[in-house]
């Protein structure tokens, strides 16, 4: 049953290192959240689109994208497309977004366009039963990623378990940090997702042990494993859970979307 609130929840996946599997888990919490109830909405703000491509949305299909939001030449309503999820709609991304960041460096409150895009999608009445935005961001950051944390309520991060990934985080919770004291007072960490567990792997196991101590119940219980299946999904165009239910992917981020619905719930309730 679909969580009842008057604006959708909006959720950025973010870390500026690449490889952790932030747009893999983008499109299958997406569809995970859609699959128990949810209405999604998955924004992709990276130029590279591999979350428009995973969800098989063809490039040629691309043309209104999320460049066109950002420079206010559309509507996310406009830009948005059904997927063959049922209740995850997809607003793709192009490599125009390369260029955004140029473009808007002399514009007036350039790094409010997509608040404000947000903002009047809610007001659209087909568009208003959404209950979660996702917000996939580019692998850096940039003015694309402040634009999803000054829209956002919060941030999910996707975390590799391997060597770096506390030296990486640090610096991605100063950045939210100062979103927070500077620009969206209500931004907050929603959770940390451990991804591409092996637990033959010695070393994965201290990561995971390390980040746990580090940053308490801001980890979830749920793990993401190392799995074929979800490496292999975005080749067919489709999320692991429509390319295979069964596996150990797939039912990890069944757990991480009932987890993370758990996690509003008590924000809400707080």
């Amino acid at each position: 049953m679909s969580t009842k609130r008057s604006h959708p929840r909006v959720l950025v996946v973010a870390n500026q290192k690449g490889g952790v599997g932030k747009t893999t888990t983008a499109i299958n919490l997406g569809t995970a959240l859609a699959a128990i109830g949810e209405h999604v909405l998955l924004i992709d703000l990276d130029p590279q689109g591999n979350a428009s491509t995973g969800l098989g949305v063809d490039r040629r299909e691309r043309t209104i994208s999320t460049y066109d939001v950002m420079l206010g030449e559309a509507t996310l309503h406009q830009a948005s497309q059904t997927t063959n999820v049922p209740r995850l709609d997809i607003a793709p991304s192009t490599l125009d977004l390369l260029g955004a960041e140029t473009e808007l460096s002399a514009e007036k409150n350039r790094i409010g366009r997509l608040k404000a895009a947000i903002a009047e999608l809610e007001v659209d009445a087909d568009k208003a039963a959404y209950s979660y935005i996702l917000i996939d961001c580019p692998p850096s950051l940039n003015l694309l990623t402040i634009n999803a944390m000054v829209a956002a309520d919060a941030v999910l991060v996707p975390l590799q378990c391997e060597f770096f990934a506390l030296e990486g985080l640090s610096q991605l919770l100063k950045t939210v940090e100062q979103v927070r004291a500077n620009l969206n007072s209500r931004l907050i960490i929603q959770g940390i997702v451990l991804t591409m567990f092996d637990p033959r792997n010695n070393l994965a196991n201290q990561v995971v042990s390390d980040v746990r101590q580090f940053m308490g119940e801001k980890v979830y219980d749920t793990v993401i494993p190392r799995n074929v299946r979800v490496s292999e999904a975005p080749s067919y165009g489709k999320p692991v859970l429509l390319y295979d239910l069964k596996c150990s992917g797939s039912q990890a981020y069944l757990r991480l979307a009932s987890e993370v619905i758990q996690r509003e719930k008590t924000l809400q309730a707080a």
